[in-house]
């Protein structure tokens, strides 16, 4: 997995290498967050997936909330799936939301 360039990766001037940085997500970051708060998808709303990371969310308070009786490990198998694959997907998703950062610079979206 390759870590995130120093330089903006269009090339350019040191004002968009900063933007860049300052806007760039971290692998080892995304990790962290992935094995100490997954549970919470909190890794997913650091890689700009809010949507997926409520959905996260709730399936864990709904799974925990009704576990006692039950009925939350409908919502808590599904949920421990999803947070064990996000292992694999997670380089996807740091490429995918840095090269996101890499055309809001330069002014594609």
């Amino acid at each position: 997995m390759s870590q995130p360039d120093a330089e903006f990766p269009g090339g350019g001037d040191s004002t968009a290498t900063a933007r860049y940085q300052a806007n760039s997500r971290n692998i080892v970051i995304a990790y962290l967050l992935w094995f100490f708060l997954g549970f919470l998808g909190v890794h997913r709303f650091y890689l700009g997936r809010v949507f997926s990371g409520v959905v996260m969310l709730a399936f864990w308070a709904m799974g925990t909330g009704l576990a006692f009786i039950l009925i939350g490990w409908l919502f808590l198998i599904p949920w421990g799936i999803w947070w064990f694959l996000d292992l694999f997907l997670i380089p996807g998703m740091v490429r995918a939301e840095n090269n996101a950062v890499v055309d809001r610079i330069e002014g594609r979206r």
